[in-house]
């Protein structure tokens, strides 16, 4: 296999400068701490070192070979950067570990990285024939390959149709099962074809590559994507120091949905209408930093066509409580 490269000629980081600016104003104080949450290989987290000189930069990242690409692209900031093995829901145990016990700044990039679309033998494109495996953190989990092979129809369906948004996922998951009672799926390939033999070629036509939703879903179940950003994103709000910032780029309208509903739970009053006075431990813990969700301008989409699905929300943190999760 080739090289993997230097991870600052691999990764270009979507809408690094829009989220540094959203940051920086919570990373100016003297040991302000930062969690990218999400390293990948580093770009944004070197974006935030460079403009923000009194902050130091927590990087966690379930991706092992992620982690070691991004440290030696950090290794120039010495011990203002901390690479950090975990998934993105343990943000709490990571900022009780290695802080004062609250962040002042959070970022998470959710969805797969350039690394792992970019590495044939990781499983995630569609266009390269590799062993269907998925798993952001290759040391553990399930894999693509057991989820298509072990699955019930109705389970297949159901993750087809709800992470992938799969029009044809009752089709496509009665044509895995005939497949796989023949041979057991073990790569890309095969997959591709039984979808193309499965979704009507006039959806193809009009409805991008065949395998494009598919992937999607088997790469959200295989990750348990949705429900770990689930708690991820409470357990964030909970570390997030007053006047803390927390940016979220989201690439698929299930992530984002979950984003705007955290968000929009502490930006909302809880004090009962017709209350003469604001109750502190109900009134709203944060404030939305962007109007709706932001996305690249045409020539960054033009430029790193990656880019093109991303979706930007932040807040600020108000107060130190926030009911239930404080």
């Amino acid at each position: 296999m080739t090289s993997p490269g230097d991870a600052a000629q691999r990764h270009v980081p979507v809408l690094r400068d829009r989220i540094v600016d959203l940051l920086e104003p919570a990373l100016s104080v003297e040991g302000a701490v930062c969690v990218d949450a999400t390293l990948g290989m580093g770009g944004h987290a070197e974006a935030l070192l460079e403009r923000c000189p009194s902050a130091r930069v927590i990087g966690v990242d379930r991706d092992e070979q992620a982690l070691a690409l991004a440290g030696e692209r950090l290794a120039r900031f010495g011990d203002r950067f901390l690479g950090v093995h975990a998934v993105y829901d343990e943000i709490a145990d990571v900022v009780e570990a290695h802080t004062d016990g609250v962040a002042h700044g959070i970022l998470f990039d959710l969805g797969v990285s350039s690394l792992q679309l970019d590495q044939p033998d990781r499983g995630f494109a569609y266009r390269h024939d590799a062993p269907l495996d998925m798993r952001m953190d290759q040391s553990s989990g399930i894999t693509a390959a057991e989820v298509l092979n072990t699955y019930s129809h109705g389970d297949l369906a159901r993750i087809l149709k709800t992470y992938g948004e799969e029009r044809f996922a009752g089709r496509i998951a009665s044509a895995v099962l005939r497949e796989r009672e023949k041979e057991p799926f073990t790569t890309s390939a095969r997959l591709v074809e039984v979808l193309r033999t499965a979704i009507p070629a006039a959806s193809q036509r009009s409805g991008g590559h065949p395998a494009k939703r598919t992937f999607q879903a088997l790469r959200i179940e295989v990750n348990a994507e949705l429900s770990v950003w689930e708690r991820a994103i409470d357990a964030a709000i909970g570390v997030l120091a007053p006047g803390g910032r927390i940016a979220v780029l989201s690439y698929h309208s299930l992530e984002d949905r979950i984003t705007k509903q955290a968000f929009a739970r502490g930006a909302t009053s809880r004090t009962p209408a017709g209350m003469p006075v604001e109750l502190p431990e109900l009134a709203a813990y944060l404030r939305l930093l962007t109007r709706g969700a932001e996305v690249p301008d045409e020539q960054e989409q033009h430029d790193n066509p990656r880019s093109a699905s991303a979706r930007l929300r932040a807040a600020e943190r108000l107060t130190s409580s926030n009911g239930a999760t404080a």
